[in-house]
């Protein structure tokens, strides 16, 4: 903190702050401001103490799986088999680093992306407005607050405008509360010294957030000295709840789990039984067949698809700030879109004028435009920037427009504002739809007011109202946002008096015709978003018209089947606010219902709300963009809250789920369609996961049914479990979104991912034909090597017990190798087969590629290599009884992917439409 006074900064008169802060009623200099940066440090609070990373690591190694397979691992060195104890033991470390290093890996991503878009602040250096990272705040910068700002470092206010805060980060209490910039008188006695620093009404505390009116200010703490910053652990993030997804994976976890369970228990059953196993022998087969059930690598996997999506969605301008938002997306079937700036390209200009009296649309007498103008000029907040080589307006976007309007007709709104200085303002509110300001022009006080013309003009005249409305609809049915400008000389006494006896009896100006192009993009992402099964519904506070004519434009709503005549909202497609109040919440739901393409117009921030949550109660998973604090409730009340990252206010950012980066509509149907790919992604890998556990169970099943050797020893099942489903997996998971995703429906958020569907295809398609080509290898090596089926048979028990002479042994490590080399090949086809769900592996493989998802070959590279360290280097194939085979065999490995493939494109061409 830097403070020269003797006395509290909030007990100061507004003239003395500065001097008391070393600064100057300009602001710092920027070489102070970095004097000051390097002296005082960033502006942001010190890092929230995190778990360590040593515990977090650890908590991946004592979840419900992993302990399942300690246990297992032990069960393994009882039953003396060392190798296996240490093999599966081994698994759960493995999965365990994959897990902890995809969690460390998807919380540095969302933490860089949302680096990526720093908080800015409005302030003055060198005496001129900018704008700038909060983090490069000073003590002694003068900064500027507007309504649906966060306040980036603790402030004494030295001047403020019908202002009032949100301190409920602090107090938590939600009532915004009035705030002023007079100086507070010391207290006179030891109760009134104890008043709370948050409580002093000509502060502005840091993370508070401005709800009303605006204000100027010179900051005097920031970072770790703030008040926020004394009380930082009300920060801390509270315990994140369970979503839908996680849910769901937790679900198939346990189902698997209990599956492989039972397997186990009914594997020690029959080999005890009907085998002729000893106890212990019985275990550790039955070890083998739970540790080669367990999905160990499934989390990991999905951890990594949505790290990957928010990633690829940061690249296509949407910053996700929660990962459960992936999810959800995925999900969505309705989008409740914003007009200024999402649907549009935000690049308001004024194309047309209407002054009462004159004929037409055209403007009138030169000096009566040029008074319309000056009169929006100075009921105006806008700033010009003159850095540059031309001069740039700064400032509300309908402002700025008129401000290079004015200057298009040699008008110098920094000029006007200078010559008729302002008395009083009373900001622009969602309710009154206006804003006024009281000016002194030629030694008398006026009355300036604009906003929107219906409800400016029911506080005008009553002469030339209608002519004024026709006008009105005339211009909005064309396109254009229209702004009145109003005026009423103004008696002294009535300077202090409240908005309702200020703002009537007024005398119109005129209208400003204001056109903010439609984005080109958006009509196809509109259309596409039909195809999708998603409505689309524009909530803006604009007039009927206006909406009306953008949503024909745009392909939101058809365009009308003929007929002329006056310009008039369809009143069936068209809803306005205050019709809206009229109809109960159940014919609300009977309209959203029935009516897929509608727009709402003149909506206050209650009524979206109302609007979202009736959507909701429907069952349809809402979306809905957002860019200033009044509509932070209806982005919390949503199900994917979509904040606007250029012209959003911090509120609104700080209650959405994801961020638009360059604020258009299209960036949102691209980021449904990647949260449809995570899920589809999913269903990709479970498949695959699933499919080697009938492979690795068959050899068993075979040798109980038909007293055989077993193709598969324990701990080459766990070769298998270890050495195919992790990496591929990951591959699967970071697969792009398939062509077709937007061509259907959205997903039930219910749906489970693990369906019926889905496990047949898994178990009794990819599954059994990878098991049947494995097991006919086995097979086929022994009687390669003149073994007949009754030999087989007398030889069963021999190997069994360890009692077979050394051509035996030979001839059974090489047929094993066989079966295990054709389940790793067999799982490359299932990889490839679950890269689409509908479309044919082989076509699929031509026009994919190995460039579209470098990590699925390159873990399919790993497979093959293991493979071939397993068959080749004696260590390891001496531990997992495993040797090289003959070259007459390798067709068959090389025919096990294609017959897999084969398989599942039967099956995708039977339940083909």
């Amino acid at each position: 903190m830097l403070l020269s006074a003797s006395q509290p900064i909030w007990s100061l008169p507004v003239e003395a702050v500065p001097a008391a802060l070393q600064s100057t009623p300009q602001g710092l200099s920027q070489r102070e401001a970095q004097r000051r940066l390097e002296r005082f440090g960033a502006n942001r609070l010190p890092s929230l103490r995190r778990r360590p990373l040593v515990l977090r690591f650890i908590d991946q190694l004592v979840h419900f799986m992993a302990l399942l397979l300690w246990v297992a691992g032990g069960l393994a060195f009882a039953a003396g088999t060392p190798q296996l104890g240490w093999a599966i033991w081994a698994v759960v470390l493995i999965n365990g680093v994959f897990s902890f290093w995809q969690d460390y890996q998807a919380e540095r991503t969302l933490a860089a992306l949302k680096r990526s878009l720093p908080r800015q602040v409005r302030l003055f250096r060198d005496g001129v407005p900018t704008q700038l990272s909060a983090e490069v705040l000073v003590p002694g910068d003068r900064i500027l607050l507007e309504e649906g700002d966060r306040v980036p470092a603790d402030a004494r206010l030295i001047r403020a405008v019908e202002l009032s805060l949100d301190l409920s980060v602090l107090t938590g209490e939600s009532q915004a509360v009035a705030r002023h910039a007079e100086a507070i008188p010391l207290p006179r006695n030891a109760q009134a010294a104890l008043i709370p620093t948050r409580e002093r009404a000509n502060l502005a505390l840091a993370g508070t957030t401005v709800a009303a009116g605006r204000a100027e200010a010179i900051v005097y703490a920031t970072g770790g000295e703030t008040e926020f910053g004394h009380v930082a652990h009300l920060t801390a993030a509270t315990p994140r709840g369970v979503t839908t997804l996680e849910e769901q994976v937790g679900h198939i976890v346990r189902t698997i789990t209990v599956i492989a369970l039972v397997m186990g228990v009914i594997t020690f059953s029959l080999s005890l039984l009907f085998v002729g196993m000893a106890p212990l022998e019985s275990l550790v087969f039955a070890v083998g067949i739970i540790v080669a059930n367990v999905p160990e690598g499934l989390l990991p996997t999905v951890t990594l698809a949505l790290a990957i999506n928010v990633q690829r969605m940061a690249s296509q301008k949407a910053l996700v700030r929660r990962l459960s938002a992936v999810e959800t997306l995925g999900s969505v079937s309705v989008i409740c879109s914003d007009k200024t700036g999402t649907l549009t390209c935000n690049r308001m200009a004024v194309e047309a004028t209407w002054l009462p009296g004159a004929s037409g649309r055209q403007p009138g007498e030169p000096g009566a435009e040029q008074e319309l103008l000056a009169g929006a000029c100075l009921c105006s907040n806008a700033r010009l920037d003159r850095s540059g080589e031309a001069p740039l307006a700064i400032g509300d976007p309908t402002e700025t427009a008129m401000w290079m309007a004015s200057l298009d007709r040699d008008l110098n709104p920094d000029a006007l504002q200078q010559r008729h200085p302002r008395h009083r303002e009373l900001p622009f509110d969602s309710h009154r739809r206006r804003m006024s300001v009281v000016v002194e022009r030629d030694g008398a006080l006026e009355l300036i007011t604009k906003g929107a013309p219906l409800e400016l003009l029911a506080h005008c005249a009553a002469e030339g109202r209608a002519e004024a409305v026709a006008a009105n609809d005339d211009l909005a049915a064309r396109g254009y946002r229209v702004i009145a400008v109003a005026r009423r000389p103004l008696d002294p006494s009535l300077l202090a008096a409240p908005a309702d006896q200020l703002e009537r009896e007024l005398t119109l100006v005129g209208l400003l015709g204001l056109y903010d192009p439609p984005r080109p993009e958006v009509p196809e992402a509109i259309r596409q978003c039909h195809q999708a099964g998603i409505k689309v519904t524009m909530v803006t506070g604009d007039y009927g018209l206006t909406a009306q004519a953008i949503a024909r434009q745009i392909g939101l709503l058809d365009l009308p089947a003929g007929g002329e005549g006056p310009p008039q909202a369809d009143p069936v497609r068209v809803i306005q606010g205050n019709h809206l109040d009229l109809i109960s919440d159940v014919q609300l739901r009977q309209l959203l219902k029935y009516r897929n393409r509608l727009v709402f117009a003149r909506m206050a921030p209650e009524q979206k709300l109302r609007l979202v949550q009736a959507y909701r109660s429907l069952g349809e998973v809402v979306a809905v963009t957002g860019d200033g604090v009044n509509d932070a409730p209806a982005l919390r009340a949503a199900d994917v809250g979509v904040a606007m990252g250029l012209e959003g206010t911090d509120v609104a950012r700080e209650a959405a789920d994801v961020v638009l980066l360059d604020d258009n509509f299209a960036t949102i149907v691209t980021a449904v369609r990647y949260g449809r790919g995570v899920v589809a992604n999913i269903r990709k890998f479970l498949p695959y996961v699933l499919a080697s556990n009938v492979a690795e169970m068959t050899p068993f099943l075979a040798m109980v049914a038909f007293q055989i050797p077993a193709a598969l020893t324990v701990l080459q099942i766990l070769a298998v479990d270890l050495g195919t489903d992790l990496l591929p997996a990951l591959g699967l998971g970071a697969e792009a979104p398939e062509a077709g995703l937007m061509h259907q429906p959205p997903r039930r958020r219910t749906a489970p991912l693990l369906d019926r569907p889905l496990m047949l295809r898994a178990y009794l398609v990819l599954g059994l034909a990878e098991a049947l080509v494995a097991m006919a290898a086995y097979l086929f090596t022994w009687r390669l090597h003149g073994v007949s089926w009754a030999e087989l048979r007398q030889a069963a028990p021999l190997l069994l017990h360890g009692q077979a002479g050394p051509v035996l042994t030979a001839i059974q490590h090489q047929a094993s190798s066989v079966a295990f080399t054709c389940i790793v090949a067999g799982q490359i086809g299932v990889a490839l087969a679950c890269r689409s769900e509908r479309r044919s592996a082989f076509v699929a493989l031509v026009r994919q590629g190995w460039r579209t998802n470098p990590l699925l070959w390159f873990g399919v590279a790993v497979e093959v290599v293991f493979t071939a360290l397993l068959l080749v280097w004696p260590p390891l194939s001496r531990l997992v009884a495993m040797a090289p085979f003959d070259r007459q065999l390798w067709p068959l490995v090389l025919l096990a992917p294609l017959l897999v493939m084969l398989a599942d494109d039967l099956r995708k061409r039977r339940l083909a439409p």
